[in-house]
Formats: C-alpha cells, sequence, structure tokens
C-alpha cells in the first residue's frame, strides 16, 4: 500500500511540473487551444494538488533527520516573506518592482523554508521537488523570454499594506495548517485536544 501513495505523490508532482511548463516545453500544441488551454491546465493543476495531498498523508513517516526547533520558526517566517513576494506588491509596491520573478521565489521560498522544518523522507520529496520546479520554472522563463522590463516602482504604502495582508493570510493558513495537520507556530496550538 505504501508504495501506492509514493506513486500518487509523485504522480501529483509530475502532473504539477507538467501542467506548469507544458506552455514553454510544447507551445505548439498550448498555444491553439487559446483561453481553453488555460482552463485545462487549471484542472491539471487541482489534480496535481489532489493527487499530492492524498500521497503525502499515505506514505509512511520515514524519518532522514531531526530539524532544531529554530527552524520552525525560520520556516514561518519564509513562508511569511514568501506569501508577500506573491501578493500584487511587486507590481504595486518599490521594493520587489526590480525582481524579475518574485511569485516564483516566495513559492521557492515557502518550500524551502518547508524542506528546513520536515525531515521526514515524504517532505523531502515533496518539497524538494517543489523547489526544484521553481527553480527549473524561473530557467525556462528565462531562456525563452531574455527580454524583461522591470516594473516602474509602486509607492513603499503598499509594500506596507501587503505586508500586514501576508500577516494576517499567515495566521490564518496556520490556523487551517494546525486545524488540518501540525501546528505551524511552536507549542501544541489549539486543536491538539480535538474539537
Amino acid at each position: 500500500m505504501a508504495v501506492l501513495y509514493w506513486l500518487i505523490l509523485l504522480a501529483g508532482l509530475a502532473l504539477w511540473w507538467g501542467a506548469h511548463l507544458f506552455k514553454r516545453v510544447a507551445p505548439g500544441v498550448r498555444e491553439p487551444m487559446g483561453d481553453k488551454g488555460k482552463g485545462l491546465v487549471a484542472l491539471l493543476l487541482v489534480g496535481s494538488i489532489v493527487l499530492m495531498v492524498i500521497g503525502y498523508r499515505g506514505t509512511p513517516f520515514v524519518n532522514v533527520w531531526q530539524p532544531p526547533v529554530f527552524l520552525f520558526h525560520v520556516n514561518n517566517l519564509l513562508v511569511l516573506v514568501g506569501i508577500y513576494m506573491m501578493t500584487p506588491a511587486p507590481k504595486k509596491g518599490r521594493l520587489l518592482n526590480t525582481w524579475r520573478h518574485p511569485m516564483l521565489a516566495g513559492f521557492g521560498l515557502w518550500a524551502f523554508g518547508h524542506l528546513l522544518a520536515n525531515g521526514d523522507l515524504t517532505a523531502i520529496v515533496t518539497f524538494g521537488g517543489l523547489l526544484a520546479w521553481a527553480l527549473v520554472e524561473m530557467r525556462v522563463i528565462n531562456a525563452a523570454e531574455p527580454e524583461w522590463q522591470p516594473n516602474p516602482p509602486g509607492q513603499i504604502k503598499f509594500d506596507a499594506i501587503f505586508f500586514a495582508a501576508s500577516v494576517v493570510a499567515l495566521l490564518v493558513i496556520g490556523l487551517i495548517h494546525g486545524w488540518l495537520g501540525p501546528w505551524p507556530f511552536g507549542g501544541a496550538g489549539p486543536f491538539a485536544g480535538g474539537m
């Protein structure tokens, strides 16, 4: 049964990679699909997430290393910065307007933080695979579109607004994370005794 869950997890990762790289790897197939192709890609991405979640939850726990407690806090900081980088701040603010791939970099920080905070084999495969995807995606985009212009600088107030929104988002995501799985903020968490 464990092998089945590993296959499901790996299929989810492969589908995530394939759906995102489809446009770059097979433009002759993707371009004629037009807007209808966006729906297909979205469906494939939802399917990839479902497969990854099922596989992740079903694989047996195999400890590779034990992260020290402080790395949980480092993870939360990286996730907060990652969320901020995935907001509209790079387009509307001033701090990230010169970054070409802020969303992919933010996603990469999220994955790297989770690699630091989890020492089991399933987490290493999952988050390592997602981090590798983010890095490859940036490289592929740069190769396909070498010419690029940064966004014009925005206003610092938008950086502050989106950072505050990112803090709220982190807290909400953390509550959901703790409800569905491990509590990410240290200690037992509010759901330790059940609901």
